[in-house]
């Protein structure tokens, strides 16, 4: 009797082991599955992080974008901020105006909607403008101190090098 049941004995043994070998191999498979929907999550935290500071980022920018127009329009707004102290209401408009077309092309570029050929195609035909001149040759020293591993460093660059190849006459001719 004892030999009748201890061959049951180790069917039974067989079988629990065979089950829990399963078990492992489902549980290694849960755990991969688990790990990989993880780094899903990750990766789209990533992305709404991304998302939330660039709203943030165009926020701010609409933000100065409306300082910059009540200051436009009432030249004793645009005493408060004292970037260009001494110069006619007409000019400090238009360093204000000029401002905001550089923040533009700034966004535009920091956000991937223009190349860099592009932007420096934008630049080569700004800096032909003696407003855009102005404005340039009144900010030049605050820009210079930008970063120059920054989005707006580069682009401060971008504009140089149009303004050195109008001053030296290698302004490419349009395609």
């Amino acid at each position: 009797m004892g030999d009748y049941f201890g061959g049951i004995s180790a069917v039974f043994s067989g079988m629990a082991l065979l089950l829990l070998v399963a078990t492992l191999m489902f549980q290694q498979r849960e755990l991969r599955l688990q790990r990989h929907e993880l780094s899903m999550q990750r990766q789209e935290l990533v992305s709404s992080r991304d998302e939330l500071r660039r709203s943030a980022e165009s926020d701010m920018r609409a933000l100065h974008v409306q300082l910059t127009q009540m200051a436009m329009d009432d030249p004793a707004l645009a005493d408060v901020w004292n970037d260009y102290p001494g110069e006619s209401t007409e000019v400090v408009r238009q360093h204000l105006f000029a401002n905001l077309v550089f923040g533009h092309y700034l966004l535009a570029y920091r956000w991937g909607g223009s190349t860099e050929a592009e932007v420096l195609a934008y630049a080569r035909s700004l800096v032909r403008s003696a407003a855009f001149q102005r404005y340039w040759e009144a900010s030049r020293a605050a820009k210079e101190e930008l970063p120059a591993d920054s989005a707006e460093g580069r682009l401060f660059r971008l504009f140089e090098q149009a303004i050195r190849e109008a001053q030296d006459g290698d302004t490419p001719s349009p395609q």
